[in-house]
């Protein structure tokens, strides 16, 4: 028997719709980066790219559980001596540009790579519930109703941990 190598004519491309409002932002990076790279299909072929197109809204409504959301801290180098930057998750939340949360996140879980690259332009992450990608009919996943770990839970005041 034979293992079978996926052409790229051959790969199905779907068009994915995500409500991020609640959900915990590594879970729901990994699940992103497996649809991207194709890994849920059964023809998964590594060397092509067999993932779908993902559009997340509500980026600004995702959550961190324990302390990540004051404590996580994002750093980048701007290329001279000592340009080490930084700026903590809460920053990002509460600026100009809250979807870079998910993008990083996401972008951070996939493999290096011209083919990674190019699977990670099918992204597309939005901070409201409006997108203009209406038109290709994306199909909605409900990724807290997969499992109840993908949303942030809340232990009520009369509980206990």
């Amino acid at each position: 028997m034979k293992t079978y190598s996926m052409k790229a004519e051959e790969v199905d491309k779907k068009w994915l719709l995500i409500d991020a409002e609640g959900l915990v932002v590594g879970r729901l990076a990994v699940l992103v980066a497996d649809r991207l790279r194709g890994k849920h299909k059964p023809g998964y072929t590594p060397h092509v790219d067999c993932g779908d197109h993902v559009i997340i809204i509500n980026a600004d409504k995702v959550v961190f559980t324990g302390n990540k959301r004051k404590d996580k801290t994002y750093y980048w180098h701007t290329g001279y001596p000592g340009g080490i930057k930084s700026r903590e998750a809460h920053q990002l939340l509460d600026g100009k540009f809250p979807e870079r949360v998910i993008s990083k996140a996401v972008e951070r879980m996939m493999p290096g790579g011209p083919l990674s690259r190019a699977q990670f332009k099918h992204l597309k992450v939005y901070t409201g519930g409006e997108h203009p990608h209406e038109a290709q009919n994306p199909t909605k996943i409900d990724i807290g109703a997969m499992n109840p770990k993908n949303r942030l839970r809340t232990i009520s005041a009369g509980q206990e941990a």
